[in-house]
């Protein structure tokens, strides 16, 4: 499934005529900084001189992890199950974000394994399955599971697209995905596992180092570098997989894809591994709190837009970041130029 999806190469002519235009406008060159040259990015990404960023749509991916079984988080996996109620129902951050943001969001079930209390309301997906195998003692998932997850992802951005997305957010929820994605990192780019070992949604420092002990156990079971899909299939995970067919479909759509915090990352580090011609159309929205974040952004030669000491998930990071490029194309399509403002240069 990486492979067979085409990526066209960004436009380089719209890159050029965005980069011209903006060279225009009534401020000094390079004024705005970061902020203009976004709008450059998503010209080429979109093959438009003009890019915009509406509509946007969040893509959450939900999925539970059998590791969990092993201690690594400081919540229960039914914990999954009720936060994807919340997302459903709107009251989460990521739909109260996407709100202001003024960014549609559609919640989808990779792989929760506990029961709904009550059918969330507009819940998409059909999930893979009810969460992963425990990694720590066998694989994650069946090669089957692996291309059926990263399917559900480009499934889920192709109807994005096909509502008219341009920009697309993906997120997540899963109680213990930290653990699976630095077990990712560590495969497929050989990052060392103490340093992609953190505290997740809030283990103490006893807690950081027996999940680290366990992550260890885990990784020497199938000891990398790994292709992206053989680190799917040892160690998970479905929302995970999900994410990173997602952007790589996206990117076949021309869309630009705005990565959240650190499992977000883990599934573009996978994606970009896998098609390395993607990368032109990722964006990434913050640095997160969690420490082996930074870690990746390095491996991936990312510099995120924005560093809150952020550790949500949820795409929470993306929404916040997102204004930017709406402002950015804003500036592009609607600033005057020194021409049009009669101002002599």
């Amino acid at each position: 499934m990486l492979s067979r999806i085409a990526i066209p190469p960004p436009d380089t002519v719209a890159a050029a005529a965005a980069e011209a235009e903006l060279a225009e406008k009534t401020m000094p060159p390079g004024a705005l900084g970061r902020v203009g040259r976004l709008a450059v990015t998503m010209a080429a990404a979109q093959g438009r001189a003009v890019p915009s960023a509406d509509p946007a749509e969040a893509l959450v991916f939900a999925a539970d992890h059998g590791i969990v079984a092993e201690g690594v988080s400081a919540w229960p996996q039914a914990v999954t199950a009720l936060m994807v109620e919340v997302l459903a129902r709107g009251a989460a951050a990521a739909p109260v974000l996407a709100e202001s943001a003024g960014v549609a969001i559609t919640v989808i079930d990779a792989g929760v394994a506990s029961p709904y209390r009550t059918p969330p309301p507009g819940l998409s997906g059909a999930p893979v399955r009810a969460g992963t195998r425990n990694a720590a003692i066998e694989d994650a998932l069946t090669a089957e599971e692996v291309a059926a997850a990263l399917d559900l992802g480009a499934e889920a951005a192709a109807a994005a697209l096909a509502r008219g997305a341009r920009v697309l957010l993906p997120g997540e929820m899963g109680i213990g995905n930290t653990a699976t994605a630095a077990l990712l990192a560590h495969a497929v780019a050989g990052l060392p596992l103490d340093t992609l070992t953190g505290p997740g949604a809030g283990l103490d420092p006893a807690g950081v180092t027996a999940k680290g002990a366990v992550l260890a156990r885990a990784a020497a079971r199938r000891p990398g570098p790994c292709v992206p899909e053989a680190a799917l299939a040892c160690f998970g995970g479905l929302e995970v997989a999900a994410m990173a067919g997602a952007m790589i479909a996206g990117a076949g759509g021309r869309a630009v894809v705005l990565v959240d915090g650190f499992i977000a990352t883990a599934a573009a580090l996978l994606a970009v591994t896998a098609r390395p011609e993607i990368a032109p159309y990722l964006l990434y929205a913050h640095r997160s709190a969690e420490p082996g974040h930074r870690a990746m952004l390095a491996h991936l030669g990312a510099e995120p837009l924005l560093d809150l000491d952020l550790r949500l998930g949820e795409g929470t990071g993306a929404l916040l970041a997102f204004p930017l490029l709406r402002a950015s194309c804003r500036v592009l399509a609607e600033m005057a130029t020194f021409e049009s403002a009669g101002i002599p240069r």
